[in-house]
């Protein structure tokens, strides 16, 4: 049973999930790094991305920060029962689905790692147009939000093929 269990199919979920987390971990140790090195200033700056360390206490692009940390372990403990229901989906779906959960359970984990350890996500990818600012984000977040958008697509166009076949 446990060898049925990793199979070629868990082996390449597997590998998918620790790439992406050690690519969030790598890039955020590094710009920690260099934060560190430049005191505090920003990292990066040109027309259109600058590269500034911020602390995130909220979910994504810092929404639901919270200074309270009851309310701030109960979001972490929100997440992580989240992150255990998308792994249970990922195991039960098949094909792009479950390439796009996989997305984002990996996405998912880089966070949750600095939500426990750090109790806080450093984000550090600021886009902007002039004075306009996109949120600033990190590489778990363009993971989580990739696989949002293929889980937003995939649904459309399941109910675009049930309605044709319906017609």
């Amino acid at each position: 049973m446990i060898l049925k269990f990793f199979n070629k199919n868990f082996n390449i979920s597997f590998s998918i999930v620790t790439l992406i987390y050690f690519l969030d971990r790598l890039s955020k140790i590094f710009v920690i790094q260099l934060d560190k090195n430049s005191f505090g200033s920003e990292i990066f700056s040109s027309a259109y991305l600058n590269i500034v360390l911020i602390w995130n206490k909220g979910i994504a692009f810092g929404l639901f920060s919270f200074d309270e940390l009851y309310l701030y372990n109960i979001l972490t403990l929100l997440i992580s029962i989240i992150v255990v229901i998308l792994v249970v989906m990922s195991l039960k779906s098949e094909g792009f689905k479950k390439y796009s959960l996989l997305i984002i359970v990996g996405g998912a984990l880089g966070n949750l790692h600095d939500r426990i350890f750090s109790n806080a996500v450093p984000d550090f990818i600021d886009f902007h147009v002039g004075n306009f600012h996109w949120f600033i984000f990190n590489v778990s977040d363009i993971f989580i939000t990739l696989g949002v958008i293929s889980m937003i697509v995939l649904e459309l166009a399941d109910t675009k093929t049930k309605e044709q076949n319906n017609d």
